[in-house]
This record gives structure tokens, C-alpha cells and sequence, in this order.
């Protein structure tokens, strides 16, 4: 069985100047809801924190991220999925970097978004306007639900499992596992027309996931038809999160805020030009 979960941060490992925090060995899955700072705009995002499966970043992609969301008038619901330890998580040949369904992680994901939507009159959320946000195996997350949500993972525990799984939007950010050694798209991420419209962010200098991952699923999206908006910079390499650096794409929230103004998730920003 995994052991107790436990928290790491290296304080000589920087990134934008601070320490990350990661949680490692999680078996018990929870929710934290952020409501939003600015006004409500009516819409959620459901965040997953990458770590490869083996840990989560909390702080750099998880808590970092609900700071910038909730400031926009958006609520934040931070998922702590299971990744108890490779075994347990992958139920495969436990490669670190094969291309399997992550079961737990999924069935976390997916408990996670109707319990939103379940929720949506209590927390003051569009059931409509549902996202999810994630990063390197966050974003393989992502990817996962966009294209996985009507599989049935789990037995029905109540009514919230009524509710569907399916994102309105999803941001899947130098995600990883989506492109098969051949360079084709991992058959375990279906892409059909019914994949949420995807916006997506990649470093060509991404040494770890490469930017393949992102260029195989966008091919994939826009051959199916779905509204698709990519990314891709020149230097960012990976784990970047939203921590402020002197590349250009350090800049890459504005430009999704745009895009969920342009999809009808929030409204468009400062319409009349003024103001900050």
C-alpha cells in the first residue's frame, strides 16, 4: 500500500524567483473552491497541477493559478487528484512516461466536474461555463476528460453523478502524453467534435514533454472541427506555471482571458478601452 502523503519544497530550486511546493504520494483526492476576487463572471475553472503522476505542484500550478483566475471574477476549484505512487496510478508496465489512462486521476477528474456543476447554484457558477486548466501531466488531464467524459470510471456515489463531465473549455498547458513515439496522437485521447473547445501554450525549448505533444493534439483538434487557439514561443522550456520571467511567454494568461472572452466563457475586457 502507499505510505502518507507528504510535502516537499528545495529552497536552492527556483522558479521566478521562489521555491515550488510539491505534494507527493496523494491517495485522498479533495477539492478547494476560490471564490472569485473580482466580480462574478459566472464561470469556473477546475485546475490540475502537473507533476508527472508522481507529484503535484500546488503552489506553482495550483495555487498560483487560482490567484490569477479569481482576480478575473472567476471561481477556482483546485483538484488534488490521486497519484499515490506509479503502481496505483498508471495499472500498466509502470513506465514514468508511457501513454496509459490515468484511472484514478481521471476518475478524480471526473467526479470533480459534476460535483461543480452539482454545486453550481451554491458556489454561483454557470453549470454552462465549466473549465478545466492544467499543466504538463495536468494538461495530459486535461486532454483526458476533453475527449474521455462520457467513459463511466467509477459506480454512481449520489446525485451529483448525474451531473456531466464534459468541460466547456479546457487550457491544456506543456502538456505531456499526447504524442506516441511515432509522432501520432495518443489513441487514448480520442479528439472527436465533441472535445470542448481547447486553447493551448507550448516553449519550443520544452526539453521534457517537447512541443510535439501540443502541435499532435492541435492537428488533431482542428481536424475534428474544434475552436482551437495555440501558443507556441520560442523559449520557455517547461514548468514555467504563471510566475513572471523575462520571456514572452510569461505573458500567456492575458492571452488566454481573450480567448475565454472571445468563446463566451467571461466577458471581454475593458470593451470600451478604459481603464485598467
Amino acid at each position: 500500500m502507499p505510505g502518507a502523503e507528504y510535502a516537499l519544497s528545495n529552497p536552492k530550486s527556483l522558479i521566478g524567483g521562489k521555491p515550488v511546493v510539491t505534494v507527493d504520494n496523494v491517495s485522498q483526492p479533495t477539492m478547494t473552491i476560490y471564490a472569485p476576487t473580482g466580480k462574478n463572471t459566472g464561470a469556473a475553472v477546475v485546475v490540475f497541477p502537473g507533476g508527472g503522476f508522481h507529484f503535484l505542484a500546488m503552489d506553482l500550478e495550483g495555487t498560483d493559478v487560482c490567484d490569477w483566475l479569481t482576480s478575473k471574477g472567476i471561481t477556482c476549484v483546485l483538484l488534488k487528484y490521486r497519484v499515490p505512487s506509479v503502481p496505483y496510478v498508471w495499472q500498466c508496465d509502470c513506465r514514468p512516461h508511457n501513454y496509459q489512462i490515468s484511472v484514478p486521476s481521471l476518475q478524480d477528474a471526473e467526479r470533480a466536474m459534476r460535483l461543480v456543476r452539482h454545486h453550481a447554484a451554491e458556489w454561483q457558477i454557470d453549470p454552462h461555463k465549466v473549465g478545466v486548466l492544467g499543466f504538463s501531466a495536468g494538461g495530459y488531464l486535461v486532454a483526458e476528460i476533453s475527449t474521455n467524459f462520457k467513459r463511466r470510471l467509477y459506480a454512481p456515489i449520489d446525485a451529483a453523478d448525474k451531473e456531466s463531465a464534459r468541460p466547456d473549455f479546457a487550457m491544456p498547458i506543456y502538456p505531456g502524453h499526447l504524442a506516441m513515439d511515432d509522432g501520432k496522437l495518443n489513441p487514448n485521447v480520442p479528439v472527436s467534435r465533441d472535445t470542448p473547445p481547447t486553447f493551448l501554450v507550448q516553449a519550443e525549448d520544452d526539453n521534457v514533454d517537447g512541443v510535439q505533444q501540443s502541435l499532435v493534439y492541435f492537428a488533431a483538434l482542428k481536424k475534428a472541427g474544434v475552436p482551437t487557439e495555440m501558443h507556441l514561443y520560442a523559449h520557455g522550456g517547461h514548468a514555467f506555471g504563471l510566475r513572471p520571467t523575462s520571456n514572452p511567454i510569461t505573458h500567456w494568461p492575458a492571452l488566454a482571458e481573450t480567448w475565454m472572452s472571445t468563446i463566451g466563457m467571461i466577458p471581454a475586457a475593458n470593451p470600451r478601452g478604459g481603464g485598467n
